[in-house]
């Protein structure tokens, strides 16, 4: 049982447990719409999975479908989800008291994408820390916009489901259009982008701004350094999100089923909440299905891209574009090194890099296929649009989730799994941990491109 495996499997357990808890009787709400004992069960099991894999897509209403107690099995499976399987079991260890091995080190090594051992229990600490501030400022900012329209015990269940799924880029919502009815509500864009974006960041990226912030306020004369990893994600995501808000709201601007009828302000509000939500959130206030064939190929971009390392979304990651955009300028520049931020990139980062790439583009085209096989009748931009929301863990969708057939489902369902857990992790489980070797083999060109 390698580190890897213990990884993949625990999401698995994970996913079962939620799956059996959805199944439930008291799990269901009263406008549940029970089709067949199997159709029931992949429901579950696709929520379940949805829900740990922190991607929001759902093939029903499940502020409908489920219950008090099923939406708060969904929101305790987004949790462990987004923390991951070491460290919601890290947690666990701490609150019993359990010391800590080399092996839970290196596990919560790998599943963090820290580069060493040392103060990695310090670092799950943090992480409560930070989830519980963010959460609970988010739960605080939604009462004021769910809490005149629906009562306060309502509101205070609605405000907090949000949160938690806003910061953990889970994007399940209780309303059957998602948020589309807030779209002019600048209370609400505002919080939960910026919920979304604080969770996309990373943790480690939210620590090391902390800890900067307070030595500035504490005027000490030794200022830290950022670390390369830092400016990659931050820039980075900066860029993303600027440049997705101008072309969504380009695009889009004259639709009359998205932008057109809102005013300049709400535009620009609307396109930067769009912009935001496919970082993985999977919340939106426009209808996604509505949008031009540009606008859903902008979102397609941004959604495979996704989050940044050690966060709670999914994609292949700002800092693997970042790093293939630099060594794409290495290779037109004539170096045979890549450098950012004066910094060279180790070469073992580039192979991983490129691995990522391939390997998720590997997965989109094998589960775009397998779900057009089954249902020709869907258009294909709907289909690939799913798929790409699935693997990037986003949640978005043309709405053709619900229609989606069983075999679809599955073929979704692991498209789910394989992008939370990680394409490079999944394979390393199943083919594992490859051994040292002394033999060098000579060196020969060919022709490339």
């Amino acid at each position: 049982m390698t580190i890897s495996r213990t990884i993949c499997l625990g999401f698995l357990a994970v996913i079962t447990a939620g799956t059996l808890l959805l199944l439930m009787p008291f799990s269901y709400g009263d406008e549940a719409i029970f089709r067949n004992p199997i159709a029931t069960v992949v429901t579950a099991l696709f929520t379940a999975t949805s829900a740990v894999c922190v991607t929001g897509l759902s093939v029903v209403n499940v502020g409908e479908y489920y219950s008090f107690w099923g939406q708060f099995i969904m929101l305790l499976l987004v949790e462990v989800g987004a923390l991951g399987y070491m460290t919601a079991t890290t947690i666990l260890l701490l609150l019993i008291g359990r010391k800590f091995g080399l092996r839970d080190k290196l596990a919560l090594q790998q599943t963090l994408d820290t580069s060493g051992l040392g103060g990695v229990v310090s670092l799950v600490k943090s992480i409560i820390a930070t989830t519980i501030l963010f959460q609970l400022t988010g739960v605080l900012l939604l009462l004021m916009v769910f809490v005149p329209d629906y009562g306060f015990n309502q509101g205070l269940w609605l405000s907090i489901f949000h949160s938690v799924n806003g910061f953990n880029n889970a994007g399940f919502s209780l309303f059957a259009d998602s948020l589309i009815q807030y779209v002019t509500s600048p209370l609400l864009n505002l919080t939960l982008t910026g919920l979304i974006i604080f969770g996309g960041l990373g943790y480690q990226v939210i620590i090391e701004l902390y800890l900067w912030m307070r030595e500035r306020l504490s005027r000490n004369r030794c200022h830290r350094e950022f670390s390369l990893h830092f400016k990659i994600v931050t820039t980075t995501n900066l860029f993303l999100l600027i440049v997705g808000t101008v072309l969504i709201f380009s695009v889009e601007f004259q639709n009359v089923d998205t932008l057109e009828t809102l005013t300049f302000p709400q535009k620009i509000m609307t396109a930067w909440f769009q912009s935001v939500t496919t970082r993985t959130a999977g919340f939106n206030t426009i209808d996604i299905g509505s949008m031009t064939a540009a606008g859903l190929f902008v979102t397609n971009i941004l959604m495979f891209i996704g989050a940044s390392p050690g966060s709670t979304g999914g994609g292949i990651k700002t800092t693997t574009a970042r790093i293939l955009l630099r060594c794409t300028r290495a290779t037109l520049q004539g170096r045979d090194e890549v450098l950012c931020y004066q910094r060279k990139i180790p070469a073992t980062l580039i192979l991983k890099a490129v691995s990522v790439l391939v390997g998720s583009s590997i997965v989109v085209f094998v589960s775009t296929l397998l779900v057009s096989l089954f249902q020709s009748s869907l258009e294909f931009e709907q289909i690939l649009f799913e798929i790409v929301s699935a693997f990037a863990t986003v949640g978005l969708s043309t709405g053709i989730t619900g229609s989606l057939s069983l075999p679809s489902q599955l073929v979704v369902i692991a498209t789910m799994y394989i992008g939370r857990v990680g394409v490079l992790l999944l394979m390393l489980a199943i083919v594992g941990d490859p051994k040292p070797t002394s033999v060098e083999y000579p060196e020969e060109n060919l022709l490339v491109g």
